[in-house]
This record gives structure tokens, C-alpha cells and sequence, in this order.
């Protein structure tokens, strides 16, 4: 069953004895908190049998006796298990001796008053371990992956629907990209998008420009395009901008070098035949940067990407060495490589 599904059966007080959130995505892991805390934790008194154990720091026995002990005041008591490394290949030096049978034990016969999450913020766990298999036999997997492209789209687009808002194409696609296809961050992007666009219920293209902001590597991107199309005086006005906002000279050209490092490597990949899925598991990046990326370097040829790839090593080495007043020879990289760009 899906992560909505599950919800679903949540909100009908459907709930199952033991819960596995298998999974990185941030927001999809608070969505599940939030929702069964509020389900099973609706008074004061309720309150009082809630109790949250990280594995880091506390015995996985401490947390399995509270598990085992009778609701106050209330029909259910709910705990969750949070860093279960032990269900991981993780070894820790000096960590905590986990009483791992006990836990078998409770699998076999789980508190029927008691509501067991195990929250494990990972990609996997280790299939190889005995108590991972009994774990997700006796439990409810909750699928909390990051989306692909498509599923956050899809999400985003259901929940601007569902809210009562709509947004214009040209908005949708600068919001995915001003936060790099991370739900989180498009979730918490749309809460103050909401927030603006109160009245008439429209998110526009400039409303998403005014209130989301650029990071850092974002603006570099920009600067990287605005060089590589010739339009030097618009990168000389975002570069001296982001001095003015405290950035360095070192820290930019760095960005920038790995800017083009990631065109050489999508390029080069792209000609041996991978697909953007492909590079993206094979750089180790998300596959929106990679997308971008893709659609950038069609217009340059590899060579010309290698001279820029070069050019900055070396700017980057009179930098650190001091042999240049290191701005100006920002500066004059950004004009020079506009100049070119122009022919």
C-alpha cells in the first residue's frame, strides 16, 4: 500500500501494530508523524503516552519496555524508534548494545495497545539480517524514497489543485528549479506562495521570482549561462552582487569550476550513449541537475567546454598562490569568455 493509502487508513483509525518509514524524503516522513500524532495524540492526557528514541542514544530496551507498558488514560500508546541503525550495515565504534532478541521477541507478539514506528532514514536496510527480514514481515512499510521527476510534479501540481490555487506553467517550472525537484523545499516554498496569492488564488512567474530565493549555486548557474551566451554586463552585475552579499571570489570560481566539470562529465556521457537517468547514478546526482545540465551543453562543443575546464584550474592556482588581484581576474574571465561566446 502506498503512503497515502496508509494515511488514508490512518485518519479512519485503522492502525497497525508496527510501521517501518523506509526512506530519505524528509517531508514525506514529518507528513506520516504529523498525521498519526494527531490521530492518536488528540488530548493532554494522550500526550502522555507518546515517547520518540533515538538508537544512537538510547537502548533499544528502553524503548521496547515503554512499548510494552499499558496506555495512560488513553486507547494507545505510541512510540517511535528513530536511527534503528542495527537493521543497516552501519558499524558504529563504541555503540550502543542493542538487545536485539528482545525485539525479535516483541515482532512475534507486538502490544496490541501500542502503535511501534521504526523510522529508518535511509536508502536501505541489510536484507542479510535476520531481524530486518522479521521486521518488515510484522510491519507496514511506509515508502518514503525520494520522487522521480515525474511523481513530484505530479504532487506539487495535486496539491496546488487540492489547496484551491493554480499556477502558470512559466512559475511551476522556475519553482522546481529554484529548488532543485526537492519536495521539501517545493512544500515549503508553497506554503508562502499560498500565503501571497491569497486573493485571487494565482501563483505567478513573478511571484515565485520575488519569494523564493536563489542559492548560492543557483546564482552561479545563472552566471554560467549569462557567460557562455555573452552577455558579460549581466554576469559582472550578478558577480559584484554576490560580493556585496558577502560571498568570495575563491568560493565562485569553485562553484563555477564544478559547474563546468559536471558539463564536461554530462557531455562526455551523453555522447557514449547514457541516458539522463544514467548519468544521474552515475555522477551521483539528482536527475534535474542533470537535465539542465543536458539542456545547457548541447550548444557547446567538448573542446571549448575543456578550454573553459582549464582556464578556470588554472585561475583557480593563481588565486591560492596570490599571483592576481583575484577579483580582476574574475572579472576578465567573465569578459573575456562573453567576448567569445559572441563570435
Amino acid at each position: 500500500m502506498n503512503l497515502q493509502g496508509i494515511l488514508k487508513d490512518i485518519r479512519e483509525q485503522k492502525f497497525a501494530p508496527i510501521y517501518l518509514l523506509l526512506g530519505t524524503e524528509d517531508y514525506l516522513i514529518e507528513l506520516f508523524k504529523t498525521e498519526i500524532m494527531s490521530q492518536l495524540l488528540k488530548t493532554e492526557d494522550d500526550q502522555l503516552n507518546f515517547s520518540s528514541f533515538d538508537m544512537n542514544e538510547v537502548p533499544l530496551a528502553v524503548a521496547l519496555e515503554e512499548a510494552e507498558t499499558i496506555p495512560f488514560f488513553g486507547e494507545y500508546r505510541l512510540v517511535f524508534i528513530e536511527q534503528p541503525y542495527f537493521l543497516t550495515a552501519e558499524r558504529k565504534n563504541n555503540g550502543i548494545d542493542h538487545d536485539i532478541d528482545s525485539l525479535m521477541k516483541y515482532l512475534g507478539q507486538p502490544s496490541p495497545s501500542t502503535v511501534l514506528v521504526f523510522i529508518a532514514d535511509v536508502e536501505k536496510l541489510d536484507e542479510r539480517k535476520k531481524v530486518t527480514k522479521a521486521l518488515k514481515k510484522a510491519a507496514k512499510l511506509v515508502e518514503v524514497k525520494p520522487m522521480g521527476e515525474s511523481e513530484v510534479k505530479q504532487y506539487v501540481g495535486q496539491t496546488i489543485q487540492s489547496s484551491g490555487y493554480e499556477i502558470r506553467p512559466e512559475a511551476f517550472d522556475l519553482l522546481l528549479q529554484l529548488t532543485d525537484l526537492n519536495l521539501s523545499k517545493v512544500m515549503g516554498e508553497l506554503q508562502k506562495l499560498f500565503l501571497y496569492a491569497s486573493e485571487d488564488k494565482i501563483i505567478t512567474l513573478n511571484s515565485v521570482k520575488e519569494l523564493v530565493p536563489k542559492s548560492l549555486e543557483h546564482n552561479v548557474f545563472d552566471l554560467t549561462n549569462d557567460v557562455l551566451s555573452g552577455n558579460g554586463e549581466k554576469a559582472i552585475q550578478l558577480y559584484e552582487d554576490l560580493l556585496l552579499q558577502g560571498e568570495e571570489t575563491i568560493k565562485l570560481n569553485a562553484i563555477l569550476l564544478n559547474q563546468i566539470r559536471l558539463f564536461l562529465q554530462t557531455k562526455i556521457l551523453a555522447k557514449l550513449g547514457y541516458q539522463q537517468a544514467n548519468i544521474a547514478e552515475t555522477l551521483k546526482i539528482h536527475p534535474y541537475r542533470v537535465k539542465l545540465a543536458l539542456q545547457q551543453v548541447r550548444r557547446f562543443d567538448l573542446s571549448r567546454l575543456e578550454e573553459i575546464y582549464d582556464e578556470l584550474v588554472e585561475n583557480d592556482f593563481k588565486i591560492k598562490t596570490g599571483q592576481i588581484d583575484k577579483e580582476l581576474l574574475f572579472e576578465l574571465f567573465i569578459l573575456k569568455l562573453s567576448a567569445q561566446a559572441k563570435k
